[in-house]
């Protein structure tokens, strides 16, 4: 499954927000990257430049590729709705994400790694398709031999109880449901999907 694995306080430096998580990084360099530093005196940047890197920033926030990206985006402006919400959602709805919002890994990189290594199920079969679409009433679950892993146990151990309201969460059986698409209110990243919507109107 390809994926980015180039460097990733590079890009969150370039977005100045930590989209891959923590960074310490980011928090000694709050600025973009570059030969000169914080001293390099930069120009305004045009629309389509505006637009392209909030596009890139939902990318790499979510760890989708390109043409990945691409289809979700169309399927999201033929869904009724507002395009760039319906956008959100299906990011949301992805399997690897709801792994990583449910708490079983820490970052999304993680929950792709356990996700392709085969230690979740949805509705009791073994999934290891990353972007697999969830719906509504889906059951998440570790898988019985997987329920010892430390680093699942120690990521569930530092979960916050209801964190997001369209996922219910068993802490007993390590299982997650799929309540619902979220509203876009619910979605605590700061994108602003108007523009990746206005990037691909050109």
């Amino acid at each position: 499954m390809a994926r980015y694995t180039g460097p990733k306080s590079k890009i969150a430096r370039r977005f100045r927000e930590p989209i891959f998580g923590p960074d310490k990084a980011l928090e000694r360099k709050n600025y973009p990257p570059g030969m000169h530093g914080a001293s390099k005196r930069r120009g305004k940047q045009s629309e389509y430049s505006t637009q392209l890197m909030e596009k890139q920033k939902v990318k790499y926030t979510y760890g989708v590729l390109e043409k990945q990206f691409e289809n979700l985006f169309h399927r999201a402006s033929s869904k009724e709705g507002i395009t760039g919400e319906n956008l959100l959602k299906f990011l949301e709805a992805r399997l690897d994400n709801a792994v990583y919002r449910l708490g079983i890994a820490p970052t999304r990189s993680g929950a792709r790694q356990l996700v392709g290594h085969k230690h979740i199920t949805v509705n009791g079969e073994v999934v290891n398709i990353a972007s697999y679409a969830l719906k509504a009433g889906d059951v998440i679950a570790v898988r019985e031999k997987s329920k010892t892993m430390e680093s699942i146990t120690t990521s569930v151990a530092g979960r916050r109880i209801n964190k997001h309201s369209w996922l219910e969460w068993d802490p007993s059986n390590l299982t997650g449901k799929f309540l619902n698409y979220p509203n876009r209110d619910e979605i605590p990243e700061n994108i602003k999907e108007n523009l990746i919507v206005e990037l691909y109107s050109k």
